[in-house]
């Protein structure tokens, strides 16, 4: 790709930028749409709304973006939560560690790059983007250690800043789970595979097997029903069999004679109602109350029960423990949030899951591997001049304007690929739903993962593969040469990800400012289909898709750094306005219904050291190219020391986040017994 068509590219997205973000500091002034851009204040807060007019809210202005900044982390926490605060955090050390190598490959290694070669240079907008990558730098350069020690200093600097965020989110995580206002979840059990018999209930085993077991912090329990309106209609339609098979076994003396009553209009006598005497029904099979709801109500009962204790630390203790010699029955987990449970799979039988897990592990396999064909043909756009070979009508193509060849090269793929990715979210979303999780936040981190993976598999892999099957299709039949592969494709593979950065980063930053779905239906509901305004329904933040691309933006932006640091500043301004913008959303837009308290935090970390590792690996296999032994030999080291970095903080600080520390644990006591049964309320269960 030329420098001219990553300009065009560049171009189309500052300009879009621009317009949505004017358009959004004139729109979200406006009363119409205050609820779209300020859900969370007047859901929380019931803010009050201004109708007059005011010249002011017709003139964009960067009032906003003061207002974003302006918040403390405190304040972020008490209004968004402890998981907003943690995407908070990976967006500051994202801005610190890429600053920092902005600073040391933009001014140290770019020139080295640029004059690695005695070429005959042309005009900067006519060059070629290889020119600025590590593939420009001759073999056996002695400039190759200028490479090496930066790798050094990136990799310690992201090392310790990563091991200062973790430390600080454990302890804002230690925090939360101390507050002074109790967690019901805290003191509850969620105990799934309880063991049906015909000789008692649901309810009396629990009762039985936790006071044997757990008699001196169990308080009490609760069992979970299917009371859904499926579940209704089929226990009302066994109700009306019940009560019609009642009548049809009744009998009815039939030498009862009729009582018969004059009409109160005309006078004439009419035999059309019939008095039967009750002492004369007689059943012949001994009469059921009709009137009696508890039909066989065994038959409704889940095999799952909210248990209840005394302490906080009976709780976790009845969690961790395997309560029987079989895995399967008297599952217990600590409880989530009362606004946090997922109702629909808490009556799946525990057996059940791990066929659902590995049905969704499939399908999701499945679908990544769908989604190689437009990835391939996404990347081919970029490089017409190398499909051209392979497919000769594309001749016509690059005989048209040169223009028209920039915006096809430069800003064409990455819109399509954006536009197929955003089907991406929904259809893992579903597959984490089918996975039976018990909570929404663990749906959502499930969901999450699998987003990060297929992100990290189609947009970084993928595009890397298919760009060299134009030239070798042998790319993975050697696995021990991947590094090397690796190391000679990814730096001609930096224009694409720098117009993926342009397209996914900078314009969907202000199109999620704008909040488009949002507009557009409020608008819907509100002139077109005259509804009144909802309330009660404000979005909650979609950690699932956001956090993934922050993530897969440092991933590219570590890998690309040493090989490709043209790549940077477009990535340094898309952290900051990512900073500004997502600090302005969680406190005004999204509302907070629960928090899983940092939990993201674990695959920030995980994503990042793979991050790390991956640069390592790929820039050896770039050092054992260049023939330079010392700084491949220097680098080995650096890959090790990596990896026991991980494995401490996985050691030191990762248990914290799987578990709740005993030590701090108090009972919480309303008048001399906890009870936590009012947050805890039986929703309907589908």
């Amino acid at each position: 790709m030329k420098i001219s068509a990553l300009l065009t590219s560049a171009g189309i997205n500052i300009g879009l930028c621009v317009l949505f973000l004017s358009l959004y500091s004139v729109l979200r002034k406006q009363p119409a749409n205050v609820r779209v851009y300020f859900g969370r204040r007047i859901s929380e807060e019931h803010s009050r709304l201004r109708e007059a007019f005011i010249l002011e809210r017709f003139v964009p202005s960067t009032g906003w973006i003061v207002k974003a900044l302006r918040y403390t982390e405190e304040e972020v926490l008490a209004a968004a939560g402890l998981d907003a605060v943690a995407f908070n955090r990976m967006l500051v050390f994202s801005i610190r560690i890429f600053s920092l190598a902005a600073l040391l490959c933009v001014f140290g290694i770019l020139p080295l790059h640029y004059y690695g070669q005695n070429i005959q240079h042309l005009r900067i907008p006519y060059e070629d983007l290889d020119i600025f990558t590590i593939g420009n730098v001759e073999k056996r350069s002695r400039w190759l250690w200028v490479h090496c020690l930066v790798l050094y200093i990136l990799s310690g600097v992201a090392c310790i800043l990563l091991y200062l965020e973790f430390r600080h989110i454990a302890r804002l995580r230690l925090l939360h789970l101390k507050r002074a206002t109790p967690n019901p979840g805290q003191f509850t059990v969620l105990v799934r595979g309880i063991p049906k018999t015909k000789k008692e209930s649901c309810s009396s085993a629990v009762d039985d097997f936790f006071t044997k077991y757990h008699a001196s912090s169990y308080l009490f329990h609760q069992i979970v029903y299917k009371t859904g309106k499926v579940q209704k209609i089929m226990t009302g339609a066994k109700k009306a069999c019940r009560k019609l098979k009642n009548f049809t076994d009744t009998t009815v003396d039939q030498s009862c004679k009729a009582i018969t009553y004059r009409c109160c209009l005309c006078g004439a006598s009419s035999n059309s109602f019939q008095l039967l005497p009750t002492d004369e029904v007689v059943p012949s099979r001994g009469k059921v109350d009709l009137d009696d709801s508890s039909l066989n109500i065994d038959n409704e009962e889940c095999a799952a029960a909210f248990v209840f204790f005394k302490t906080r630390y009976g709780a976790l203790v009845a969690s961790d423990v395997l309560q029987t010699s079989n895995p399967t029955k008297w599952v217990t987990d600590l409880a989530p949030e009362p606004n946090d449970v997922y109702w629909s799979n808490i009556w799946l039988p525990y057996k059940q899951l791990w066929i659902r897990r590995i049905a969704t592990l499939l399908g999701s396999i499945v679908f990544m591997l769908l989604f190689l064909a437009p990835v391939t043909f996404i990347n081919g756009l970029s490089q017409l001049d190398q499909l051209q070979k392979r497919l000769p009508f594309l001749n016509g193509i690059l005989k048209q304007p040169h223009h028209l060849v920039q915006l096809i090269t430069g800003y064409l793929p990455s819109v399509i690929l954006q536009i197929f990715l955003y089907t991406v979210a929904p259809i893992m979303m579903l597959f984490s739903t089918l996975e039976g999780p018990i909570s929404h936040s663990e749906r959502k981190r499930s969901a999450c993962c699998k987003v990060l993976y297929f992100l990290i598999w189609n947009v970084f892999f993928v595009n890397v593969v298919s760009g060299t099957v134009l030239k070798q299709l042998d790319f993975f039949s050697s696995p021990k040469d991947i590094p090397v592969q690796l190391a000679k494709v990814i730096p001609g593979q930096a224009s694409f990800f720098i117009t993926y950065v342009l397209t996914s980063g900078w314009a969907s930053l202000s199109s999620e400012l704008m909040q488009l779905f949002g507009l557009i239906y409020n608008f819907i509901r509100k002139y077109v289909l005259r509804m009144k305004e909802d309330t009660e329904f404000v979005p909650s933040f979609p950690y699932h898709t956001e956090v993934p691309k922050v993530l897969l933006f440092g991933l590219l932006g570590f890998t690309c750094s040493v090989l490709a640091p043209l790549i940077l500043p477009f990535l340094l301004v898309y952290f900051f306005l990512g900073y500004v913008v997502y600090r302005n959303q969680l406190l005004n837009v999204y509302r907070t219904r629960y928090d899983t308290g940092g939990l993201y935090w674990p695959i920030i970390h995980n994503t990042v050291i793979f991050s790390l590792v991956l640069t390592q690996i790929i820039c050896l296999g770039v050092f054992g190219l260049k023939v330079s032994p010392v700084a491949a030999g220097f680098t080995i080291p650096l890959i090790i020391f990596t990896l026991l970095f991980n494995q401490y903080c996985r050691t030191r600080l990762l248990p914290l986040f799987s578990t709740f520390p005993a030590q701090g644990g108090r009972a919480v006591r309303k008048n001399g017994t906890y009870s936590p049964r009012a947050p805890y309320r039986v929703l309907p269960v589908p």
